[in-house]
């Protein structure tokens, strides 16, 4: 068995697609019609069609239950276009407890997103903080060797 995606069902196939294509940048890989897939390998399924391959057992939205998680480096850009969109947040940008800068939408359906900088900007950010690599290892709870080749990624990157 292989495990392929995550499925969320959506009320509206274009308003969503919409929203993950304009607001998340998301691209397709496939558009079936009632089913879109993208990139990331998750799906958006149309929830009236959906319904009928379950046997039209009921379909509950905004349970708070789920969330599909994406990295972005710069938080604050994509707040700020979140905000230009008028999307509704779960929350605003935040530290969680491992120091990772994060803020959760609800997308059209009240399905949670959570947007996230990666660790390996994490780490980077932390040593532009001050942190040695040690101190960052400690605060987020990931390998020194990780540490240190995050950020020479990112120094690397900045310098090309």
């Amino acid at each position: 068995m292989k495990y392929i995606c995550p499925l969320i069902t959506v009320t509206d196939i274009k308003r969503s697609r919409d929203f993950y294509e304009g607001i998340l940048s998301q691209k397709v890989k496939y558009d079936l019609g009632q089913n879109v897939t993208f990139q990331g390998d998750f799906a958006i399924h149309l929830q009236s069609h959906f319904s009928q391959l379950i046997d039209n057992k009921p379909i509950q939205s905004g349970g708070n239950n789920f969330e599909l998680y994406f990295e972005y480096d710069n938080i604050d850009e994509i707040v700020g276009r979140l905000r230009n969109n008028r999307v509704a947040f779960v929350h605003d940008a935040r530290e969680q407890p491992w120091r990772q800068k994060v803020v959760r939408i609800y997308d059209p359906d009240m399905n949670i997103i959570e947007i996230g900088e990666s660790l390996e900007y994490l780490s980077y950010r932390l040593s532009n903080d001050g942190l040695s690599d040690d101190q960052i290892s400690a605060s987020v709870g990931i390998p020194v060797e990780f540490v240190k080749s995050s950020i020479d990624k990112y120094r690397k990157s900045k310098t090309d």
